[in-house]
């Protein structure tokens, strides 16, 4: 089993200007360590749920087009960009650029968004859940066509487009990889069988995991698509990676199919050089063994 790195909070000593070096460091940290992605949160506020939202929030892509100037093999990519934070072409050719400039190792990130705060707070439209999950649908399909042969019009119930034209092309082919965010049974992982090749469940728990993976195999099915062909990730939330727990779980997450485990900044340690050191030391030895 791989590993990411999911680096979530920004609030680290000498913040605002330490966080080039800090960020910098702890992705080459992370890569050397044989991390094989490193990502970070597409929001403007910091979660209410985790912390203040007064809290330091870097804007997910230009952090990301700084590190890719900072690593070289790492998968990166926004875990998940919101679909209402972008016209659908825009996020596109972004991850297009950011593709081109990392040299084929951007992914796209997407969800249905969430956070009403920051919306209302910098005066970003927040439609109703069902709308935002129809949004999600028009801009998957909209991010295939502008990575396609196909630079003609697109015509939605939300976005209209009059050419998606998309110079240069991506150096990942057919285009890089698309990954939808969530558990939700009848519209996330529908859309996971339909349009992603890497789906990233938000939790960890073996039994919940496994019944996930039987919802998406179903809509697999059902559509005419190859479930083994997509990238089963998980987010392993709270647990503390070093325990004998931990690692039971993600045998069982193994066994189901699961070939990464996402492990996010504690924000209770300050020093997230030295955290990913550690754990690249003494849990990535043992996950690839899974």
């Amino acid at each position: 089993m791989q590993a990411g790195y999911h680096f979530w909070n920004y609030t680290v000593p000498g913040a605002p200007d330490s966080l080039p070096t800090v960020l910098g460091d702890t992705a080459r940290t992370a890569e050397q360590g044989g991390f094989a992605q490193f990502t970070v949160m597409d929001h403007w506020f910091q979660m209410e749920a985790a912390a203040p939202a007064t809290e330091p929030m870097l804007e997910a892509f230009t952090t990301l087009g700084y590190l890719a100037g900072q690593t070289s093999s790492m998968r990166l990519g926004p875990l998940v960009a919101g679909v209402t934070y972008r016209y659908p072409a825009l996020l596109a050719k972004i991850v297009t650029t950011l593709d081109v400039l990392s040299s084929g190792r951007a992914m796209l990130g997407i969800g249905a968004a969430w956070y009403d705060r920051e919306h209302h707070g910098l005066g970003v439209p927040y439609p109703s859940i069902s709308e935002r999950f129809e949004r999600l649908e028009e801009a998957l399909q909209i991010s295939l066509q502008m990575w396609s042969e196909n630079d003609g019009a697109y015509r939605g119930a939300h976005y209209s487009l009059d050419e998606t034209l998309n110079s240069p092309r991506s150096i990942q082919r057919p285009h890089p990889p698309i990954m939808i965010g969530g558990k939700g049974e009848k519209k996330t992982l529908r859309m996971v069988a339909q349009y992603a090749q890497i789906v990233n469940l938000t939790t960890a728990e073996p039994a919940e995991v496994a019944r996930l993976l039987d919802v998406l195999r179903a809509h697999c099915d059902r559509l005419g698509t190859d479930y083994d062909a997509i990238e089963k990730t998980v987010i392993s939330g709270s647990r503390d990676p070093y325990s004998t727990e931990f690692l039971g779980e993600m045998q069982q997450l193994a066994d189901l199919g699961v070939t990464m485990v996402v492990l996010g900044r504690d924000p209770a340690d300050s020093d997230p050089v030295g955290q990913v050191a550690r754990i690249s030391e003494e849990v990535l030895p043992r996950l690839a063994q899974l």
